[in-house]
C-alpha cells in the first residue's frame, strides 16, 4: 500500500467525525441539512427490521432520525468503536455506540418510559470523495424494548446488562493507519471464523481456546445477551444456535471484513444464510425454513489473542422471517399502556 492509499483511512474517520457531531449535539432544525451534506444522493442505506433497505437518502431523516427525536427530544449519539479499512477497494468506517437520552414520547409503538434509555447500534459507512455512498447498519431495538418493559418473546439465555466499551478505552483509533498492525488482527480473527466452520467435528476442532483470551467477552443483542469465557459462549448461545442451524454459512468473502490496528470488523446485508431445522435458540421450534441473517460485528485483539467480541444480530428480522411480527406481539403485550397513552409529554 502506499502512503495515500493508508492515510486515506484516517482521513475517512476525520469525515465521519461531522456525521459523528451531528448526531452528538442534535441541532433538529440543521441536522436533515446536515445528513444532505454528507450522504450521496444515490446512497443505499440498510437498517434493520422494520425499515430494512431505505427507498432514498431523505427517508433516513423523515423516517428514522425524525420520529426518534420526536420520541426522545434529547437524544444523543456516543461512540466507543470508530475504525476504518479497505475491502476491495472500497473504503469503509465502522462505529459501534450507544444512542441515549429520556425516553418521552412512543416511537414504533415501544411505550415510553419517561427515563434515560440506551440503544446499541454497529453503523458501517462506505465512503467516496467525502461522500456516504453506502450505510449498514443495526440498531438494537429489542433492547429498548426491554427496558421498555415490552419484550414480547422469549427471555435471553445470556446477561442482559448495559454492553460496556472496550477495555483498553482504545476503540476510537486516531494514530497513524498501520498495515502490518491491521494484517496480522485480520489473519488473527479471520483463523478462529475459519475454525468455526468446523461445527461438523465436533466443539475441540473448533479450537477456540488458541484464539481466545481466557477472560474472552462476547457482548450479544438484547434477546441473546452477553457471555464470558469460551464455556460461557458455548453454552448459552454456540450449542443452542449450532443445535437449531447445524448448516449455518457465513458471507464473510461476500462481506466487508477490515482491520485497523487491533480492531476487526464485519459488515454484509446479510452476513449468514441457514435452515432453521431444530430446537433451542430462541425458543423456537424448528421450521426447516430457509433463513438469512443480518449480523454485523466487531472483535478485539490483544496480546495475541481476542479478548472482546461485540455483536448485533437483527433479532426482529430472524422473527419476521419465520412468520412472527413481534412489535404487533408487544403492542398486544402492551395494549392496557397504549390505549392510556395521553400523549402529552412525561
Amino acid at each position: 500500500m502506499t502512503q495515500t492509499r493508508l492515510s486515506i483511512h484516517n482521513h475517512n474517520k476525520e469525515f465521519i467525525q461531522t456525521f459523528r457531531r451531528a448526531l452528538y449535539d442534535i441541532e433538529p432544525d440543521r441536522l436533515q441539512s446536515q445528513l444532505e451534506n454528507l450522504f450521496d444522493q444515490d446512497t443505499t442505506i440498510y437498517l434493520q427490521h422494520p425499515y430494512n433497505q431505505l427507498a432514498h437518502r431523505d427517508a433516513l431523516y423523515q423516517d428514522v432520525y425524525r420520529p426518534l427525536l420526536d420520541a426522545i427530544p434529547d437524544l444523543e449519539r456516543r461512540d466507543y468503536i470508530v475504525m476504518a479499512g479497505e475491502v476491495n477497494g472500497k473504503h469503509w468506517v465502522g462505529c459501534a455506540g450507544y444512542y441515549m437520552g429520556v425516553f418521552e414520547q412512543p416511537w414504533l409503538d415501544i411505550p415510553p418510559t419517561g427515563h434515560l434509555v440506551g440503544m446499541r447500534y454497529h453503523e458501517f459507512f462506505a465512503i467516496e470523495n467525502d461522500k456516504i455512498v453506502e450505510m449498514q447498519a443495526l440498531w438494537d431495538i429489542p433492547e429498548l424494548m426491554m427496558q421498555a418493559n415490552a419484550w414480547s418473546m422469549t427471555p435471553s439465555l445470556g446477561v442482559e446488562w448495559r454492553i460496556p466499551a472496550p477495555a483498553l478505552l482504545d476503540g476510537v483509533i486516531t494514530t497513524p493507519y498501520d498495515a502490518d498492525h491491521a494484517e496480522t488482527s485480520l489473519k488473527l480473527v479471520g483463523d478462529m471464523l475459519a475454525d468455526l466452520k468446523k461445527n461438523n467435528e465436533g466443539v475441540d476442532a473448533m479450537n477456540l481456546h488458541a484464539y481466545w483470551h481466557p477472560k474472552f467477552n462476547w457482548y450479544g443483542p438484547a434477546g441473546i445477551g452477553s457471555m464470558r469465557r469460551v464455556s460461557g459462549f458455548r453454552n448459552w448461545h454456540q450449542i443452542p444456535f449450532l443445535k437449531a442451524m447445524p448448516n449455518r454459512r457465513a458471507f464473510l468473502d461476500k462481506g466487508n471484513f477490515f482491520a485497523d490496528g487491533d480492531y476487526v470488523g464485519f459488515t454484509a446485508f446479510p452476513g449468514m444464510t441457514m435452515t432453521f431445522s431444530g430446537d433451542g435458540w430462541l425458543g423456537i421450534p424448528p421450521a426447516n425454513q430457509e433463513l438469512t441473517m443480518r449480523s454485523l460485528d466487531f472483535w478485539r485483539c490483544e496480546n495475541g489473542l481476542i479478548r472482546e467480541n461485540w455483536v448485533l444480530v437483527d433479532i426482529l428480522d430472524v422473527y419476521h422471517q419465520l412468520g412472527v411480527d413481534v412489535l404487533q406481539r408487544m403492542r398486544e403485550l402492551t395494549h392496557i399502556r397504549q390505549k392510556n397513552w395521553s400523549g402529552e409529554p412525561l
